[in-house]
């Protein structure tokens, strides 16, 4: 089924309920004027429409490949990609002086979501390059950023992200490879790494590796890490890709979905690499583009349950089966009708969030505000954990309207499913996620959180005029969240993470009872009926949430490994 870009959805958005007008309105953002914001989305929407969207399955059915220690890319990819890059697509939100647009990362954000929605596996490559100009235009010395930027920001080269180790996974601070200072200020890296998304490919002119490891003197755990650039040919002064760098793909990981994106296992030996930030600073530095790369795995969740969605609805108002009315189709009947329903009224919430955060990073970026800088802070772990529920959930609620042929896999719903089931694993699982919004985005007493939320209530009383039942339900869910939030803060840190994931859906829950109650105000007929459903049917999720939020760790706990086993 052909992919069509939701581009009057995320325009609503932006104009709306996301707070792009705040954004535009900065000096830092002033050319995002109306009309550059709808000749960006036309044509990355023709982009993913058209280059991207056919190749989806071709990834799928013919995978990556290490060949002779060459990774062969799928059929198309390759040119696929050059049209990415050739259109300025990657360095979108990147800075003008090294090439980029300077585009605010709200615009970006819109794109890589109809690129996800159009082909996941391609779209990871730029995602990771994206994430690797951002940590190098905050952290990296000049020399490195004026050779390594143009070409990251074109496109000729790309960027990957190197952390985890087999004994090292969310337990960063674990990690043992190591970086011996030479003589010439670089440094030999050695050390294996797993899990390394386009740890090659056979179209761009380099693959730019940033790689943390420790120095020999450095102290144990996270504190001890340094972050280094590891190019696979080492640049030339004028930045012409030079020898090749003592470094290997030993192997491509066979994996449940995402057969397009080679994920590699790499291995350094001595290879030379370059510091990034200060000696011991490697986790600061990285968080730079891990946070960029949680904003964009949140909108991979969103773009994968748009696709998704698309192909459900295409095949419930085609397929004919049982006694329905009107067309005679399965959108006839009241339980796929439901399962349609709720699909879209959840995209319409994450992509929401996914905007919100985007625009509060616009705005911490414009103005340097703490506000703003403590708003996108909050909304990142919401953004990435919700926008990847929400991809799972309406993917695997795609192959229940395709009923037994979507366990067909020649119809393609199952490959959705199968490709967004890692956004909620990479990244950070989306329980880390959720731990680090009542952990360490609660470390100002909640006070960040309750903002948004007076806010919100704020903005339901001022509705309650026009739509009262309506805005009472988000103002009183509203208010239970506010009530747990101020609760929560004063709990021991066992007690906030037992109830973290919980905590951070009803949280979701109530920002998208305020995008889909602000669309009623501003849109038509067709966004009060699904703001109406979503409010009355999906909202009251939130009570059964808190409930276990306020339960703490006690009962949980109790339960020994021994009860696991038994």
């Amino acid at each position: 089924m052909p992919y069509r870009a939701p581009v009057s959805d995320v325009q609503f958005l932006l104009e709306h309920v996301a707070g792009f007008g705040a954004v535009a309105a900065t000096d830092r953002f002033a050319d995002a004027t109306p009309d550059m914001t709808a000749a960006i989305l036309t044509e990355a929407a023709k982009l993913s429409e058209e280059v991207l969207a056919p190749l989806n399955r071709a990834g799928d059915l013919h995978p990556a490949v290490l060949e002779n220690g060459v990774v062969r890319t799928s059929p198309g990819f390759a040119d696929a990609y050059a049209a990415i890059a050739e259109g300025g697509w990657i360095g979108m939100s990147a800075s003008p002086e090294a090439g980029g647009m300077g585009l605010p990362m709200a615009l970006t954000s819109a794109v890589n979501e109809m690129m996800s929605a159009a082909c996941l596996s391609l779209q990871l490559n730029p995602l990771m390059t994206q994430g690797q100009i951002e940590a190098l235009e905050h952290h990296a010395s000049d020399q490195i950023r004026e050779i390594y930027l143009p070409k990251l920001i074109s496109g000729a080269w790309c960027g990957t992200m190197n952390l985890t180790e087999p004994q090292a996974g969310s337990d960063v601070g674990a990690l043992r490879s190591k970086a011996e200072p030479a003589e010439d200020g670089s440094y030999r890296i050695s050390g294996q790494k797993i899990f390394i998304s386009w740890g090659d490919n056979d179209f761009t002119e380099n693959v730019c590796h940033l790689v943390l490891a420790r120095l020999p003197d450095a102290v144990p755990g996270t504190k001890g890490i340094s972050l280094f650039m590891v190019p696979k040919l080492i640049p030339g002064p004028d930045g012409t890709p030079g020898a090749r760098n003592s470094l290997r793909v030993v192997s491509l990981e066979h994996k449940l979905g995402l057969h397009g994106s080679p994920t590699a296992v790499m291995e350094f030996d001595k290879a030379t690499g370059w510091l990034v930030g200060p000696e011991n600073g490697g986790m600061a530095a990285m968080f730079t583009m891990m946070n960029n790369a949680r904003l964009g795995v949140g909108v991979q969740g969103v773009g994968a349950a748009e696709g998704a969605y698309q192909q459900a609805l295409a095949y419930a108002l085609d397929r004919k089966q049982g006694k329905a009315g009107g067309t005679g189709a399965i959108v006839e009947h009241a339980d796929v009708r439901r399962m349609l329903a709720t699909m879209k009224s959840d995209i319409f919430a994450a992509r929401a969030i996914a905007l919100m955060t985007a625009a509060a990073t616009d705005m911490a970026t414009a103005t340097d505000d703490p506000f703003w800088q403590a708003r996108a802070a909050l909304l990142t772990p919401i953004n990435k954990a919700f926008g990847t529920d929400t991809g799972i959930a309406v993917a695997t609620t795609g192959i229940q309207v395709h009923g037994g042929m979507g366990y067909i896999e020649e119809t393609g719903a199952a490959q959705f499913a199968r490709d967004v089931r890692v956004t909620a694993i990479y990244e950070g699982t989306n329980g880390i996620q959720a731990m680090d919004l009542v952990g360490r985005k609660m470390s100002d007493g909640g006070e960040a959180a309750i903002r948004l939320l007076e806010e919100i209530e704020a903005g339901a009383d001022a509705a309650k005029t026009t739509l009262p039942d309506l805005a009472e339900a988000v103002w009183q869910a509203c208010e239970s969240l506010r009530e747990v939030t101020e609760w929560l803060v004063d709990q021991d840190m066992n007690d906030r993470y037992s109830g973290a994931v919980p905590y951070l859906r009803a949280y979701a829950r109530v920002l998208g009872g305020h995008a889909h109650l602000t669309a009623a105000i501003h849109g038509d007929a067709t966004r009060l009926r699904l703001a109406t459903f979503y409010i009355n049917r999906i909202l009251p999720e939130f009570a059964g949430l808190l409930a276990q939020v306020r339960e703490g760790a006690a009962d949980l706990m109790a339960i020994t490994p021994d009860d696991l086993s038994a």
